[in-house]
């Protein structure tokens, strides 16, 4: 009990211009533990989405002032708002309404009528796929600050030469060839740079380099 307590309740908008539609799904995805906020069109809809990003969108497709492709071109147009994973329904359901629905940007596109158990899978679905791909770039953000390096590292000046070409994305041969030294003095000096500032990779040391304005 506790632990469903502590669990995040997760928010979504559903879109439809059908009364009954949206009060027997806004029921169904209640009774499943979600937090549900409606619209009538896409206009009131974008006016909420400037209010409160939800986790989630469902949306109609056909509907008055702003129907569902053109509020969806909208979002994936705003940066604040590009992420939001979005399901489609539909009663169109021939095979260019799917595509051009998937085209224009929803994540999922359901044709009407659907089971109310389908639905929550494909959201369920939409969100855990949200979850991962925001927890993957949040490691690569993490993993891009911590450049763990000392201040006092000294390069020496054919060390400044070689870690500038590295920083430029050329590879040892590359880099050799321009200095017109083998090969094996270039991986040398790359060896004794990442030893110097402890750091792990090329990839790295070029980013350290740029950073730290060491790359000319």
């Amino acid at each position: 009990m506790k632990e469903a307590q502590e669990k995040e309740v997760k928010r979504l908008l559903l879109v439809d211009d059908d009364p009954n539609l949206i009060l027997l799904v806004k029921d169904y995805l209640e009774f499943r533990g979600y937090k549900v906020t409606t619209a009538e069109n896409g206009r009131i809809a974008w006016e909420l989405l400037q209010q409160e990003i939800p986790d989630l969108m469902i949306c109609d497709v056909m509907m008055p002032e702003i129907d569902g492709y053109a509020l969806v071109h909208q979002i994936r147009r705003d940066a604040r708002l590009s992420w939001l994973p979005v399901i489609f329904l539909s009663a169109k359901g021939q095979v260019h309404d799917r595509v051009k629905g998937l085209h224009i940007g929803a994540d999922v596109y359901m044709v009407k009528p659907f089971e109310p158990e389908e639905l929550v899978a494909q959201v369920e679905s939409s969100l855990k796929q949200t979850a991962r791909l925001l927890q993957s770039n949040h490691r690569v953000l993490e993993t891009e600050r911590k450049l763990d390096v000392p201040d006092a590292v000294e390069l020496t000046p054919t060390e400044l030469k070689v870690v500038s070409l590295v920083a430029q994305g050329m590879g040892n041969r590359e880099i050799a060839a321009q200095l017109e030294v083998s090969q094996r003095t270039i991986e040398s000096h790359v060896s004794n740079m990442l030893s110097k500032t402890g750091l792990h990779n090329r990839t790295e040391l070029a980013r350290w380099a740029i950073e730290t304005r060491r790359a000319i």
